[in-house]
Parts: structure tokens; C-alpha cells; sequence
């Protein structure tokens, strides 16, 4: 069924809505570039120009000459804004602490989040990043975008910021680095009326969900990905505007086990497209792989003579739970058994395909280290079916947001709090009964935590009677 929007889409024209002429985008030569001189002394930043790697410090001094050849009145903040930066950034190397201030409240009319506040603890020396605002943009699903709104986002934010862009952000946001206060409602009045565009999340909110590439141009995407972000993103608006959590939480969309997005390391709750029926086996392609007639990989690895494919050394071996095997001149796999790892249908494309009857399976409580260390989420539901308007993925997120909000500590992730509260707790919740899969090793946690029910005379039981049954 054919994608359709919740509202109607506008059509972004560059040349009906742009700013700056050519002239004015294309304002200095290679010539001028090379003899530019920032206005600070900044020797460690032109030693990171240094090397083989590109450097930011170079796309900052691009940025910095071109704002200089810009007329006054073709800026709404300092022209010096990129200097000044790179200015402070080598106080800060030269000190040893930054010089960025937290920002504090500071925001759009009706949103809690989409705006860092960031200020300069150096303002008298570096007057045009006295305020340093980021802001977030809620990128499209699987980050498809035209020349033209790339183009336009580009015109606002050299007109009312600093032009200087992250594409993308950890999260998956459009990240625009460095304004003033002043210029946050205009900018917000841009995007939203005339780019229909809107700001993610930031604080403790959700964040932006984000998604792979999905069915749009992947053959091993189980479900749509770009269907599920873009409904939990336009569903949970509230929540993604107006902080309310602990902290912040994060959705990610993975359409196949191979998790280009990374869901399993990088958020609260993962989203990963599975099937439960059979690997598809084409096994006439199975044998041209043997024979050499298609490359493995489709041909990643062309470029070295690796010798001839051998389906035992690169596939069967290689197996994590050893499913596969030959028989008869046959791959066979044993699919109850099957971990969903990929390899063998990521080496074998063209003979091997997932499954029919797909789904997703979710996973909670990954994140990078802040509290406790890094840690991955852990599958809770194997398999869950992933039809629009996905009303029976939205009842396991409602039930997570009743219990986390109300018992998670302040700044404390949901993974944290399923580790403090644990497994058995998660389960509850969530109404589901545990698996076998969720035990490591049997009998080797001492830490068992027992219901009072359960236990012979409750916690009334006397201490002298226990003593004289357990000597000290």
C-alpha cells in the first residue's frame, strides 16, 4: 500500500524562496581562501588542517571568509560569529576547560525542547557567540531530502545563525550550531510556516525518532520503517516537545537484524524487523555461489583475489548456533534453531532471503555511558506484528511511559531503572511472561528477591529465633 502523508506536503522551490544569490553564495576564491587569516591567533586549530583527515576547522574557516565578503544587512548576527568560535575553542585547548556556559531556559513559544541554550563565559572577548543557541531539526524518515530543502535550510540558517551545520546528529536531527536568542522565533516562524518543517527533541523528552532506509531502497527490510517512525513521530508530538521524563527517550527503527541505524546500542526502546517462518532458499543460486558463477557479498570484496568461494569455510562454519549444513548437494537450515544473525543471507543474496511472515521485535534499555556505563537493550518481545497505525506497538510504549516516568530517578535512562529494579519488574509491566533466553546461567545471581507471600512467616519473623537457628 502507497505511503500516504498525515498532512498535504508542499513542494519547496530553492529558486522561489532562497535568500542569497550565486553571487553571494559563491563570494571568494580558492586564492583568498588560501591567505585567510582568522582575526584570533589560533595555532592548534590550523594544526588539526593538518594530516590526511578532513577537518572542521577548514569547513570553519570556509565559512568565516564567506560570511566576511557578506553585506551587513545579509546577516542578522555578527559576521565574526565563526572567528569568535574558533577564537574561544583555543582558549579552551590552551586552558584546558571549556568556556561554553549551559544555556539554561531558553526556547521557542509552546516547546520545552528542539533548543540547546549555550552562552560564552568569555562574552567581552568574544562578543558574537556571547549567545551560542543550537538548534535540532526533526529530520524526514531515513533522511531523504531534496537539493532544494537542503538548499533552503541552508539560506535560513546563514541568514539568522551561523551557517555552520551537523548533518546529522546522534539522534538523526538536522543539527544547527550558533544563534542568538532574538533569532529563535523567526527561525521557528521559517521553518514552520514557510518550510513545513518542525524542531526534534531535546531535554527530557523523546527525542527524534529515527529510522533506516526500510523498504524504500533495501531488499532485506522486514517491515516499513519509514511508515512507524513517521506515525510514533506525528502520535507522540506532545511528548517529543514538552519534556516530561526523567530524562531523555529514544525510538530507533531497524527494518532487518542488520541494524544499520544500531537501535540495539543507541536506544530506550529498539525496534528491529524479523520474520518467524523460514529462510527462502533458492537453491539453484545456491549452487552458482558454490560454483563461482555469482560473487559472495554481491561483489563487496571483488577488489582481492580471495580464491574461490568455499560455502563451508565463509557460511556453514560461521553459523553462530550451527543450523546449516549440506545435504544431498542442498543448504539446509534448521530454522527453529536460527538466530537471525544475516551473515549467511548477507554473503548469499541472491540464494537466501528472509522470511514472509515479518515483524518486529522490541528490545529496552540501551545507552551510552553516563551513570552506569554503556550498555545494549535487551530483547523483551520477540515478535510482534507491524501493521499501520501500529495501535498494538503504541500500548507496549504507553505501558513503559506509565511505570518509568513514575519510578525512574531524575536523570536516571529506562535501562538504569530496569537494572535497578530489574527484569522481573520490566515484565510486570509490561504484562508478559518471562523467557528462558532472559537467564544467562542458572542459580549463579545471589541476589534473589523474594515476594513476602513466599516466604514462611512473611517479614514478621522474630531475629532471636533466627539466630538460634544460624549462629552468628
Amino acid at each position: 500500500m502507497a505511503f500516504e502523508p498525515n498532512e498535504e506536503q508542499k513542494e519547496l522551490k530553492y529558486d522561489e524562496l532562497r535568500i542569497y544569490s550565486d553571487e553571494e553564495l559563491n563570494n571568494y576564491t580558492e586564492d583568498e581562501l588560501k591567505n585567510f587569516k582568522c582575526k584570533h591567533d589560533i595555532p592548534d586549530m590550523d594544526d588539526l588542517e593538518k594530516g590526511p583527515w578532513p577537518s572542521f576547522v577548514a569547513d570553519a574557516k570556509r565559512e568565516a571568509l564567506h560570511r566576511k565578503n557578506l553585506a551587513d544587512d545579509r546577516m542578522m548576527i555578527d559576521r565574526d560569529v565563526v572567528e569568535d568560535m574558533l577564537g574561544q575553542l583555543q582558549v579552551s585547548f590552551d586552558e584546558g576547560e571549556t568556556h561554553w556556559k549551559h544555556g539554561g531556559i531558553v526556547g521557542v513559544f509552546g516547546y520545552g525542547g528542539g533548543v540547546i541554550g549555550r552562552y560564552s563565559d568569555l562574552p567581552n572577548k568574544f562578543p558574537s557567540i556571547a549567545h551560542f543557541h543550537t538548534m535540532r531539526i526533526n529530520q524526514p524518515a531515513s533522511k531523504f531530502y531534496t537539493s532544494d530543502y537542503l538548499r533552503c535550510i541552508c539560506d535560513l540558517w546563514e541568514y539568522r545563525g551561523s551557517g555552520m551545520l551537523n548533518m546529522h546528529g546522534s539522534t538523526g536531527d538536522i543539527i544547527c550550531i550558533g544563534t542568538f536568542t532574538e533569532q529563535l522565533e523567526p527561525i521557528f516562524y521559517d521553518l514552520g510556516h514557510v518550510l513545513q518543517q518542525d524542531l526534534g527533541g531535546s531535554g527530557s523528552n523523546l527525542r527524534t525518532p529515527a529510522c533506516c532506509i526500510g523498504k524504500a531502497r533495501c531488499q532485506y527490510a522486514c517491515v516499513d520503517t519509514q511508515a512507524l517512525c513517521y506515525e510514533l513521530t506525528h502520535y507522540y508530538q506532545d511528548e517529543l516537545h514538552r519534556p516530561a521524563f526523567p530524562y531523555k527517550f529514544k525510538f530507533k527503527f531497524d527494518g532487518c537484524p542488520n541494524g544499520c541505524v544500531a537501535s540495539i546500542a543507541r536506544s530506550d526502546m529498539s525496534f528491529i524487523g524479523t520474520w518467524k517462518d523460514d529462510i527462502r532458499i533458492d537453491q539453484e543460486a545456491v549452487q552458482a555461489y558454490v560454483g563461482g558463477e555469482i560473487l559472495p557479498n554481491a561483489g563487496a570484496h571483488a577488489g582481492k583475489d580471495w580464491g574461490p568461494f568455499d560455502i563451508d569455510k565463509e557460511v556453514i562454519n560461521l553459523c553462530p548456533t550451527n543450523c546449516m549444513w549440506m545435504g544431498d548437494g542442498k543448504l539446509m537450515i534448521d530454522d527453529k534453531e536460527c538466530t537471525r544473525c544475516m551473515h549467511c543471507i548477507n554473503t548469499m543474496p541472491r540464494a537466501l532471503r528472509v522470511g514472509l511472515d515479518t515483524g518486529v521485535s522490541i528490545l529496552f534499555g540501551a545507552k551510552a555511558p553516563i551513570l552506569d556505563g554503556a550498555q545494549m537493550s535487551v530483547l523483551t518481545i520477540p515478535f510482534m506484528e507491524c501493521e499501520a497505525p501500529f495501535d498494538n506497538i503504541k500500548e507496549v510504549v504507553e505501558k513503559i511511559w506509565d511505570w518509568w516516568p513514575e519510578e525512574g530517578k531524575n536523570r536516571e535512562r529506562l535501562g538504569e531503572l530496569i537494572q535497578r529494579q530489574g527484569i522481573a519488574k520490566l515484565l510486570q509491566v509490561l504484562e508478559i511472561p518471562p523467557m528462558p533466553q532472559m537467564v544467562k546461567e542458572p542459580r549463579s545471581n545471589p541476589y534473589i528477591f523474594w515476594k513476602e507471600e513466599d516466604v514462611p512467616g512473611g517479614w514478621g519473623r522474630d531475629i532471636n529465633d533466627y539466630r538460634s537457628r544460624h549462629a552468628i
